[in-house]
């Protein structure tokens, strides 16, 4: 159709010297009791991902952990981006190429339900209310907090606290860190479409994983005994690291597998309910290995060969962070 012509291929996300500069969320109307918020409402919205997203599985994580699963439906797009002249997420993997719920072939359906104008990518995750099929919530960077406060009386019983009042302000501070040098940090290297942002994305990301090396060295996760959401938000990108960022963005100077704290926290989170069992690493190697991606919207790169490696079996060995911590548990789970 016309209309979805105009929606971005993911270029004007390019600086003119070769940076990736991510879009910004559109909509971010906030989940509350207020007159201008989103009402929290058991079986109202469908919580939209792909499982090779870090942004999107972090929601998913948030949502399993804290029992949400009961109260917001969850509809799985294909790792593989449709060849379309624009991008996008398709719902390939259900039946028909439909999603069951919503009834559309597309993410940006939705996105286009809620702004006909709208000219950006379609994002995930993506809540979206079930009966108006429209996009209210795309932003990632605060939809965890969402769940984990104002969620807080549809949790399940005994449902961990991943965002304690008391280290609200440190875990945002570090989340920004993680973010930028992070989460994004391994994007802006994949991305990056000059020499010199590469390799300044890269010396940043890595000069950070040092660090957070470092921070590990003494406590279980980062902020001590317990995980929090910052803990969750790391993981998103160390989990797919070897399997992908280190050879597919070039982010090679270490794996993740040889860094000794990091490599027994990511074990030691993979094996916590949530994390591993939401973890798809099939569909991450597919999409970035096989799936074009957001800056060019083409097959450049790609040979369509899936690498065979690495062998991720040594996430299921013991880790013994345990002995880093006072607690028995991470958290209660019930």
């Amino acid at each position: 159709m016309p209309e979805k012509q105009q929606l971005s291929s993911g270029n004007k996300e390019l600086s003119k010297d070769g940076a990736f500069n991510r879009q910004k969320n559109r909509f971010t109307t906030p989940f509350g009791n207020g007159a201008d918020e989103l009402p929290v409402e058991a079986g109202r919205y469908r919580l939209l991902w792909s499982a090779v997203c870090p942004w999107a599985h972090r929601s998913v994580i948030v949502r399993r952990i804290l029992g949400l699963e009961r109260v917001i439906s969850l509809g799985t797009a294909s790792p593989m981006r449709p060849q379309l002249p624009y991008v996008d997420w398709e719902f390939s993997l259900d039946d028909e190429g439909v999603d069951p719920v919503l009834g559309i072939r597309y993410m940006s359906e939705v996105y286009k339900n809620a702004d006909p104008d709208y000219s950006g990518r379609p994002t995930v995750p993506a809540m979206v209310d079930e009966k108006e099929k429209k996009v209210v919530n795309n932003d990632y960077f605060r939809l965890t907090n969402y769940f984990e406060t104002v969620w807080s009386p549809l949790h399940k019983e005994n449902a961990p606290d991943l965002y304690p009042e008391h280290l609200r302000e440190e875990i945002d501070s570090l989340n920004d860190v993680i973010f930028h040098d992070v989460n994004n940090g391994v994007y802006k290297c994949g991305f990056a479409q000059s020499q010199e942002a590469y390799e300044q994305a890269y010396d940043t990301l890595f000069a950070r994983l040092d660090e957070l090396e470092m921070r590990l060295s003494n406590q279980r996760f980062l902020f001590g005994d317990y995980i929090t959401d910052s803990d969750v938000r790391l993981y998103a990108t160390l989990i797919r690291f070897d399997a992908a960022y280190y050879s597919a963005f070039k982010t090679n100077r270490n794996r993740i597998v040889d860094f000794p704290n990091l490599w027994g926290y990511l074990r030691d989170l993979y094996q916590t309910p949530g994390f591993g069992d939401t973890t798809d690493f099939d569909a991450i190697k597919k999409h970035y290995h096989l799936s074009h991606h957001i800056a060019s919207n083409d097959q450049k790169g790609h040979n369509n060969i899936l690498p065979k490696g690495p062998d991720l079996s040594g996430l299921e060995t013991e880790h013994h962070r345990q002995a880093l911590s006072n607690k028995e548990e991470k958290f209660l789970i019930h």
